[in-house]
């Protein structure tokens, strides 16, 4: 692998006719079966927009879910759908309730893995969501304590992650944009989760962990069972970079250097200087290049726009290393 290589968090903005086929289906105006062929079609346009802008590492773009907690919880025993709750701004999220065991029917990912794979040559990521933010965003009307959903859950993204290596996932990224919630009561579970869900895996794995009260939960974050801990450092002005100074950031850093919830598009320039700056406080050999966190709230053309800056900026800082 090439030094500083370029990805991102996983999610990419749907194109309008995906949209536009999903609200179709919630009618019962469009059969399921076209939808799934519109979902592999924007699949497979955003493997190519990656392909040309230059990305090192890919993702599936996530064109067949909603939401990430609800897209497992429907694929998975012991959920229900509760209703929609608000999540910031404007925007609402479909929160699942826990009602039973909880378990997976069978694999949940493998198959748009393996569709999304078999279309490039560059290594794809695996995308899970964590179980911890499964369950902090669920309501638990089963289990009786929280202890004991989160590892159940674990368990189940254990087996999941398995598969996902076994059909050729070189990388896997469980997300935990939850796992600072509540850091004084909680953290020990969130960490005994993760070692649960990677254990024994042969892929290289990342946890992407967004916003938040970082601080509050570093060094102890870095005792996390995964090679890279993916965060947005770009949306506070790489703030964070001085809590990273003492103690040292040991594991891999995804570095988040592209303002995912902005409209602006960052320059060349920029991205490297916020890459320069990481480079201070982390040797280059733990870092990663991403844009702070999924990038489905902007439009298409901002997308490719910031990733384009994104790699662009990425090849000076390469240049000026190589140099």
């Amino acid at each position: 692998m090439t030094s500083l290589p370029t990805t991102t968090v996983g999610s990419f903005p749907k194109p309008p006719y995906l949209l536009e086929a999903r609200r179709k289906v919630s009618r019962k105006q469009m059969e399921p079966a076209r939808l799934r062929e519109l979902e592999r079609r924007a699949t497979e346009e955003w493997i190519r927009r990656q392909e040309e802008i230059g990305l090192d590492i890919l993702v599936d773009g996530e064109m067949y879910r909603g939401d990430m907690v609800a897209f497992f919880a429907d694929q998975m025993d012991g959920f229900e759908i509760a209703g929609l709750v608000r999540s910031y701004g404007n925007r609402y999220y479909p929160k699942p309730a826990v009602v039973g065991p909880v378990g997976r029917r069978g694999p949940i990912t493998v198959e748009w893995f393996r569709f999304a794979q078999g279309l490039t040559s560059r290594p794809v990521k695996g995308m899970l969501t964590g179980p911890y933010t499964i369950a902090e965003w669920s309501f638990n009307e089963h289990y009786p304590t929280r202890r004991e959903l989160v590892l159940e859950l674990a368990r189940a993204i254990h087996d999941e992650a398995v598969d996902l290596a076994q059909a050729g996932a070189r990388y896997i990224q469980i997300d935990e944009p939850a796992i600072h919630t509540r850091p004084d009561e909680d953290f020990e579970l969130a960490t005994e989760a993760m070692e649960i869900v990677t254990r024994g895996l042969s892929a290289y794995t990342i946890t992407h962990v967004c916003y938040g009260d970082v601080p509050r939960i570093y060094p102890a974050m870095l005792r996390l069972a995964v090679n890279q801990i993916d965060l947005a450092l770009k949306n506070e002005d790489f703030a964070l970079l001085e809590t990273f100074r003492s103690p040292r950031f040991t594991k891999d850093i995804g570095a988040g250097v592209i303002d995912a919830h902005s409209h602006r598009v960052e320059t060349p320039e920029e991205v490297a200087d916020g890459i320069r700056r990481t480079l201070r406080v982390i040797p280059p050999t733990q870092v990663y290049v991403s844009p702070d966190c999924g990038l489905k709230t902007r439009t298409v053309d901002e997308a490719v726009q910031k990733l384009a800056a994104m790699v662009e900026g990425t090849r000076i800082v390469r240049k000026e290393l190589a140099a």
